[in-house]
């Protein structure tokens, strides 16, 4: 064999004795067997060099020693790969024998319990659940309600206003306008949801925030089965010992209409932190369902009467659980979800 081919298959089992790494194995490969600087490249380019006699001779010497080469770093390659595989066979293998890890267990936020329990009540007396949009027409969030063209309640520095006729609700009684739409009288339904008003957050404020809506529509009713119905509400809510007052109050869509306190659950009316020390705590507005609410949705308020009422969903979340921020409701911070697991 020619002496420089020789040396050069000693010099590259030299060389594969020491390459350790991929990216020695590598290295080595672009040395030996690159195309254009490879040294078998450059011995290849020597056949030109030879006679016609020399040269059948030589070339098969070469590619010998290139067969060699690439046979020599393709064992050197499934080497490695056989070694990492086994390594990352050790890394990730698990120990069947070893406890399990059990999931930490979501559950239900605050809102979303009291809610519950507010339908659970309800749906108790024969009411059933409604829901609604919450992009509402100015006809559903105002006319109908028997908010006229200029009230307060519809300027932009209240309602969040998607165009020119549409807006976030203001309140659920927009699905009360639904449905006596869709049902006709006798009905009995609440509507909880979410509302959107122009508020500053504070700890008792926030622009959004959930309410449910009580509608009775009847015959006969008055403002005796309003109070009956708020009273047996509060006692199923907070317990029997706890009592309802009315306070006159106006709404655009009832009349009468009253604010409703009931007396605190926590001190039974002395006075403490939570009721402030007044004894009574606000439970929210109600009223007689005006007669022109009635005439707009088709009901003839000569046979028909009903009542309404509202009340705050994140406000009674903060009694039931004593929180002095309704803000933390909204925030997600774990440390404050995870005490209502």
């Amino acid at each position: 064999m020619d002496d420089k081919l020789n040396a050069l298959r000693r010099q590259f089992t030299e060389d594969a004795r020491h390459v350790s790494t991929v990216e020695a194995l590598n290295a080595l490969r672009d040395k030996y067997l690159g195309r254009k600087s490879g040294l078998i490249a450059a011995e290849k380019k020597r056949i030109g060099s030879l006679s016609s006699e020399e040269r059948a001779g030589f070339g098969q010497q070469v590619n010998e020693i290139s067969a060699e080469v690439e046979a020599e770093i393709a064992r050197l390659s499934d080497q490695f790969a056989a070694q990492a595989e086994s390594l990352a066979l050790e890394r990730d293998k698990i120990d069947v024998s070893l406890p399990g890890t059990r999931p930490r267990q979501g559950h239900l936020h605050p809102i979303t319990l009291v809610r519950q329990r507010i339908e659970d009540v309800f749906v108790s007396m024969g009411y059933s659940v409604e829901d609604g949009p919450e992009i509402e027409t100015s006809f559903y969030n105002f006319d109908a309600l028997n908010i006229p063209p200029g009230h307060p309640a519809r300027e932009s520095a209240d309602t969040f206003y998607v165009s020119e006729d549409l807006a976030l609700r203001s309140q659920t009684s927009t699905v009360q306008i639904h449905t006596m739409q869709q049902q006709k009288p006798p009905l009995r339904v609440i509507a909880p949801g979410r509302v959107f008003r122009r508020d500053t957050p504070d700890p008792t404020h926030n622009p959004m925030f959930f309410q449910v809506e009580g509608l009775n529509v009847d015959r006969h009713i008055t403002l005796a089965d309003l109070k009956g119905t708020l009273q047996k509400f509060v006692e199923m809510m907070f317990g029997s010992d706890v009592r309802t007052r009315f306070r006159p109050s106006y709404f655009p869509f009832t009349e009468p209409s009253a604010e409703v306190d009931f007396s605190c659950y926590v001190c039974g009316g002395t006075g403490c932190r939570i009721c402030k020390g007044s004894g009574w705590i606000e439970l929210g507005g109600s009223g007689m369902v005006h007669p022109n609410v009635l005439e707009t949705v088709g009901i003839d308020p000569e046979e028909f009467s009903g009542f309404a009422f509202g009340l705050g969903i994140d406000r009674m979340a903060g009694l039931m659980y004593d929180i002095d921020d309704i803000r933390l409701l909204f925030e997600n911070d774990i440390r404050f979800l995870e005490q209502f697991a």
